[in-house]
């Protein structure tokens, strides 16, 4: 059975290259940055080598980056280092309704200590509306953060103009860049933002490890205290193998920038096309301004949780949103923003491609979904002429493995449902 991993937004296969760079730091070069020995002074070069890498990637000085353990803790510390440097003038954040919830879940913990959030609504394609976001500031406002691509529908959302607006205004923006560093060209000046967050599982790179930049003269108050490590912002010993993997796959990214997301966007629409051709289909997140890997798909009448065992039965992996809250009875809080019903959204299904995602995989993964779609709706107590509840129950008891079995035999055409051969 063909295996298709199409859940790279959730995390993805480290790079040789990258596991080879980080083993060395493991076993070799293992001292710690702060050591003033020769151990000590090769791991701090290499880490200082990294923190160029990711700067190159973003656009920035080197000196504007600060090492994180990954998205979390960056958007933490760029949200609440805000928000407590300025507390005692400038106590009200800015948030669109459709962030990771490294965000949200930090300004719900924000309003239990005194501090005002505003959370702006998207349209249908989960686009902010700029001047939603001028409207929202007022004298008190300090923050303004909103995602570059947005982790589930991979909506790209227009940073640059917003940038501009809260520059006018003496706001700080901050931008949660985890599914768009590495897949599209970043440029923190021309996007005119304050601080970006990205981590290295998503490029490739170990998880543990992440970024946060921080312009230069952004006010910002730690969350962690001890030592003077990462100029004072984030107190502990460095993870240097994380850091070291992080500075590879950031300096891989930034060279295939031309080659790679390109080739993904094909594959991309290919996928899409194919997927949209299923009857009662429709693409969540906005068509043409959306990240290059992901497709984020509804299938009337069905659950995207059995449409994700169906396909994991025949080799595909492929999500419902985000990896952070795929074991969530709620639907998607993007997607109902975005205005779908809670019954639209629990139809949903993600599927985020790779580097390395071929156009055989994406026809296997198509050649796969029209029956199981079909099959599935035909259990489902919402489609029009679907199974009695009795002979449902007992056709989903085995339908899943019946046929995962039937498909990979020799020449089956799958009854009708145009099975390709193998």
């Amino acid at each position: 059975m063909r295996r298709v991993y199409l859940d790279h937004a959730a995390t993805t296969p480290v790079r040789e290259e990258v596991a080879r760079a980080m083993l060395n730091f493991m076993v070799e070069d293992f001292g710690n940055p702060s050591s003033v020995h020769s151990w000590g002074r090769v791991a701090h070069e290499a880490m200082e080598q990294s923190r160029a890498n990711v700067a190159r990637l973003l656009g920035c000085r080197p000196t504007e980056v600060v090492f994180t353990s990954g998205g979390t803790e960056g958007d933490n510390l760029a949200i609440m280092g805000v928000a407590f440097a300025r507390k005692d003038s400038h106590n009200h954040i800015i948030v669109s309704q459709i962030e990771h919830h490294a965000v949200l879940h930090t300004c719900e913990y924000l309003e239990g200590h005194g501090f005002e959030v505003t959370y702006l609504p998207v349209d249908g394609d989960g686009l902010v509306d700029p001047d939603d976001v001028r409207r929202a500031i007022t004298p008190r406002t300090s923050l303004v953060s909103v995602m570059h691509g947005n982790n589930e529908v991979g909506t790209v959302e227009p940073i640059a103009e917003i940038g501009r607006i809260t520059r006018e205004a003496g706001v700080y923006l901050h931008t949660d860049a985890v599914q768009s560093a590495g897949k599209i060209p970043i440029n923190v000046q021309e996007m005119n933002v304050d601080l970006m967050t990205v981590s290295a599982h998503k490029m490739y790179g170990p998880k543990g490890a992440g970024a946060l930049y921080i312009r230069r003269g952004t006010r910002l108050q730690p969350l962690q205290h001890g030592g003077g490590h990462e100029r004072k912002m984030r107190a502990g010993t460095e993870n240097v193998p994380g850091i070291v993997g992080l500075g590879v796959a950031a300096a891989l990214a930034y060279d295939e920038l031309d080659e790679i997301p390109r080739g993904m966007t094909v594959l991309r629409d290919r996928l899409i096309a194919g997927l949209l051709s299923i009857p009662r289909s429709r693409l969540n997140g906005h068509p043409s301004r959306r990240l290059p890997h992901n497709a984020n798909v509804s299938f009337g009448d069905i659950e995207g949780e059995s449409v994700l065992l169906a396909l994991d039965m025949v080799g595909v992996a492929a999500s419902t949103g985000s990896a952070c809250t795929s074991s969530a009875l709620t639907p998607s809080h993007v997607l109902v923003a975005m205005g779908l019903s809670h019954q639209e959204a629990q139809a949903s299904v993600r599927m985020t491609l790779g580097r390395v995602t071929t156009a055989e995989d994406v026809d296997y993964v198509l050649s796969r979904m029209g029956p199981i779609v079909r099959r599935l709706r035909a259990m489902s107590p919402l489609a029009e002429g679907s199974l009695a509840p009795r002979e449902a129950e007992t056709a989903a008891s085995g339908a899943h493995l019946q046929h995962a079995a039937d498909l990979d035999k020799p020449g089956c055409d799958c009854s009708g449902d145009k099975g390709v051969r193998r």
